[in-house]
């Protein structure tokens, strides 16, 4: 960024004047705009707050939950998370979301208008990503690195063992990838009586200059907005510093 020049003291006087102006111009205008646009509520969850809940599931993962008469929305997120995120080929918080629906009318669920703000990296937001760009982005990756061995075998054929093997290694993570997004991911769907429930993982991607390495304890919010109304989950990874899920053992 450009350090302004001094100005005169002619050249001062005349830029306040039209600072003046508009100032009191944009006031003028923002006071005529009509104000019928209402705020949509936002239903935040809170510790000890009725409809609120939190639970360590056996599986790994913790659950916030948060209620209210006609919608419930279930949070999950392991409690490896943290370690996990930075993994993946493309570094992406994941959390997976619950909605159920027990009104009389309808109520539809979106999956692109989803945001998690980092509060520890000076609350950098990100909106949800689509899982089919992602899919199709990781495929993109698993090319270039394919293209990238190609070129370097050329020139080191000695290598051809390990570098195939380590192509192949990053083609099934990236295929198991794919096809989890396929099969889990959060998808637009309308609940309702017949249909009370819909399921499913969201990532959010950790690309910015303002998220940097994962602290001990981190603290972030997750925004799930329906048409009506906002459902906000603080959170923070583990919720107690040192915090431990015994995991139970698949048979």
């Amino acid at each position: 960024m450009r350090v302004p020049r001094l100005c005169s003291s002619s050249s001062v006087w005349m830029v306040l004047v039209v600072a003046s102006t508009c100032a009191i111009t944009g006031s003028a205008i923002a006071s005529a705009k009509p104000k019928n646009k209402t705020a949509v509520p936002t239903q935040r969850w809170t510790d000890g707050k009725p409809g609120c809940t939190f639970a360590r599931g056996d599986d790994g993962k913790y659950r916030w939950g948060l209620w209210t008469e006609d919608v419930g929305v279930i949070v999950a997120v392991d409690s490896q998370e943290l370690q996990m995120s930075r993994r993946r080929h493309e570094p992406s918080f994941a959390v997976e979301i619950t909605v159920r629906y027990r009104g009389k009318n309808s109520l539809d669920v979106r999956n692109d208008n989803l945001t998690l703000e980092y509060v520890d990296h000076f609350h950098d937001v990100k909106s949800s990503l689509d899982p089919d760009e992602l899919a199709t982005h990781l495929q993109s990756k698993a090319d270039e690195l394919n293209d990238e061995i190609a070129r370097e075998l050329r020139k080191h054929p000695e290598k051809k063992s390990e570098k195939e093997a380590q192509l192949q290694v990053y083609q099934k993570e990236v295929t198991d990838m794919q096809e989890f997004l396929a099969a889990h991911s959060l998808r637009p769907a309308t609940v309702d009586a017949a249909n009370p429930e819909t399921r499913g993982w969201v990532f959010f991607s950790m690309k910015s200059k303002w998220i940097g390495d994962w602290k001990k304890h981190e603290n972030l919010v997750l925004r799930v907005p329906f048409e009506d109304r906002v459902f906000e989950f603080p959170f923070s990874l583990p919720p107690i510093e040192g915090d431990l899920i015994l995991r139970k053992r698949g048979d």
